[in-house]
């Protein structure tokens, strides 16, 4: 695993009124973009067609790369999947970009999947011993292979999904488009978002509340933790996958992953966010000048720890909002030019003061040395660096690649080493106790913080790191 990487974003819609749905997939994957940047795709069918085929188009590339109005023109359905990607499982080859199309012995199904799986080498293995043949190394390809398996032992494509899903282990948010139903499926321990949202004749699925409110979508609800939701004929029925006394969802959503305007199971993303900048300025407080955020998931906590502080909060970054996120980057020199390129400082902002810096995370350490470092030379008196997460110190196996031991700064360094090394003049990071703070009365998912992981670990060897202790609730 080259760096930290977010997991996938996913989209649906259905139209009964029978309009085309492939620009409002474009634009909501457009509002996802941040949660993948390596491939798109868009599948639709139109549900009024008789033989009801499936067109698709996807490729390596961001939204706006992949589609043109061509494209987007030529997909005709009223019924779509869309998805964005990281590679959190497979390569990056266009192959692996996602919704994936399955035609089988029951029709076709489409499906993009957010999340890991910690069951997919046994799964495929059992898949491939009966005859099924894989065409990428995904654990989502695998996941829509079972549903099309299922599928012929069941009456309806609902029930497959439910009966494929209940021997899924890890985390899955899915969308499902057949020939006439669009669902929805989340793992019953809610590690990844899914939401549905309305407008008009059309209902959506969505990866987060934000990308309903790009097209105009009102809100509905949260799909729950190990709920499936099928819409046909203008209605949304549930059912359940199993129900799990205890959640797990992923803590990080709340402090980096999710778009700061979502809202995720009833917790405002940019309140959990501004609460742990106020916890940070009550447990590491210091005299300074000046409050900054680093663009774009430390700036909501930096406004926390301004008014946790008192001290005044200032725009100390242009951020060029081309340049990807910079740890997403596969060699060294290409994270640190990332750096230079994303953010320039605004010298005049920080010049002869002394400056708070808040940031989401210390993953290896170089992103943030290289920022420290640029306010310094633009003429910052002092850095005092603070982290509205715990420190990396464990693998996750739910969507989310960490790096290897060697590479995270804070498995074989103390905070006073780190601190050194990032030559900050001082460091603070949010205590492990502090987390649930940020989204009161959930339970949540923090075993990148702490080894303890809810939805078990990959049997596979190749998906075991060595740097922790691993620990199956």
């Amino acid at each position: 695993m080259a760096g930290l990487k977010e997991e996938c974003g996913v989209f649906g819609a259905f139209d009964f009124s029978g309009q085309d749905v492939a620009s409002y997939i474009y634009y909501g994957l457009f509002a996802l973009q941040h949660r993948g940047q390596e491939s798109a795709g868009i599948s639709v069918t139109d549900t009024n067609e008789e033989g009801r085929n499936v067109m698709f188009h996807k490729d390596s590339g961001l939204v706006n790369e992949v589609f043109n109005k061509d494209v987007l023109r030529s997909l005709k359905g009223n019924l779509g999947v869309g998805h964005v990607r990281y590679s959190t499982a497979g390569g990056i080859g266009r192959e692996n970009a996602q919704p994936f199309v399955i035609h089988y012995m029951k029709g076709i199904l489409s499906m993009a999947h957010n999340g890991n799986l910690t069951n997919a080498a046994e799964l495929k293995q059992g898949l491939a011993t009966t005859g099924a043949i894989f065409q990428t190394n995904t654990d989502s390809e695998v996941i829509a292979y079972l549903i099309a398996r299922e599928r012929l032992h069941t009456l309806s494509i609902q029930d497959a999904v439910k009966s494929a899903a209940q021997k899924l282990r890890g985390a899955f948010s899915l969308v499902v488009g057949s020939p006439s139903k669009l669902i929805g499926a989340r793992d019953p321990l809610g590690f990844r978002p899914l939401c549905i949202g309305r407008k008009d004749s059309i209902y959506f699925l969505s990866s987060e509340s934000a990308a309903l409110d790009t097209i105009g979508a009102e809100f509905v609800r949260d799909v729950e933790p190990g709920e499936i939701v099928t819409i046909v004929d203008g209605q949304i029925y549930s059912d359940w996958i199993y129900h799990a006394p205890v959640k797990s969802r992923c803590i990080f959503e709340y402090i980096y992953f999710a778009r700061t305007d979502s809202i995720i199971d009833g917790q405002s993303v940019y309140s959990s966010r501004v609460r742990a900048g106020s916890i940070l300025a009550e447990k590491y407080p210091v005299d300074a000048d000046l409050v900054i955020g680093v663009p774009e998931s430390g700036l909501a906590a930096a406004v926390g720890y301004s008014q946790g502080s008192n001290i005044p909060y200032g725009m100390a970054f242009y951020k060029n909002s081309y340049v990807g996120r910079t740890f997403i980057k596969p060699k060294q020199n290409e994270r640190t030019a990332g750096v230079q390129a994303k953010l320039n400082v605004i010298r005049d902002v920080v010049k002869g003061k002394r400056v708070v810096m808040v940031d989401d995370s210390i993953v290896r350490g170089t992103t943030i040395r290289n920022i420290v470092k640029m306010l310094k030379d633009a003429g910052a008196l002092e850095v005092h660096v603070r982290i509205s997460s715990p420190p990396f110190k464990h693998p996750c196996y739910y969507g989310t690649d960490v790096p290897s031991s060697e590479n995270l700064v804070a498995v074989n360094n103390t905070i006073d080493e780190i601190k050194e090394s990032i030559n900050a003049d001082s460091l603070g990071f949010l205590d492990i106790e502090d987390l649930g703070q940020l989204c009161p009365g959930l339970d949540y998912c923090d075993a990148c913080f702490t080894g303890k992981y809810a939805g078990g670990i990959p049997s596979d060897p190749s998906k075991t790191n060595s740097c922790s202790s691993k620990i199956v609730l």
